[in-house]
């Protein structure tokens, strides 16, 4: 079911968390936290709304990491329904769409509840000190043609690390509901 992103609720706080990769590897919001802010990104394998952005994504990933925003995806889904959802194709479809940062395994869902996600792709922009600056998209292309878009999601994070405030117009993502066990 097609789902949007509720509106920018500035300065919430990013709640905790401790995840693991689908190798087991464990991560916290403060370990993946940058020097200029953090970035989670809250998708899944099968989603034809992430499969239209990946690329898009990753890529942008890699210039804001390397920028010093840090960022992690996670996954939520429950995989016993959605089979291409499981941890074993994570690996396979973060490796195909050269996704390098963690991409976390959500099991309970408890991290997907704590952040209010909705829907895959779900993106959750906070500034250096953990307050949420940014819950739009990713660009204005979506599923279409991305060869003249606009990079909403990487000029927001741009901005949250030069000045600590994301842009006070933002536009919902849009996607996949997350599928809840």
């Amino acid at each position: 079911m097609l789902q949007e992103t509720p509106i920018c609720d500035f300065g919430w706080s990013a709640p905790d968390f401790d995840l693991p990769t689908p190798e087991g590897i464990r991560h916290s919001r403060d370990s993946l936290m940058g020097e200029k802010g953090l970035l989670i990104a809250f998708i899944c394998n099968h989603c034809p709304y992430v499969v239209a952005v990946i690329d898009r994504l990753a890529n942008d990933i890699k210039t804001l990491r390397a920028e010093g925003i840090g960022a992690a995806c996670i996954m939520s889904n429950d995989w016993d329904s959605h089979p291409a959802d499981s941890p074993d194709r994570m690996i396979v479809f973060a490796a195909q769409h050269g996704l390098d940062v963690p991409y976390l395994v959500d099991a309970d869902q408890s991290t997907a509840r704590a952040y209010n996600a909705v829907c895959t792709p779900d993106f959750f922009g906070f500034d250096r000190t953990g307050g949420l600056q940014y819950r739009g998209r990713l660009d204005d292309a979506g599923m279409k043609d991305p060869a003249n878009r606009v990079p909403e999601l990487l000029g927001a994070m741009r901005k949250v690390a030069e000045t600590g405030t994301g842009p006070t117009t933002q536009t919902p993502s849009m996607g996949c509901s997350i599928k809840w066990r």
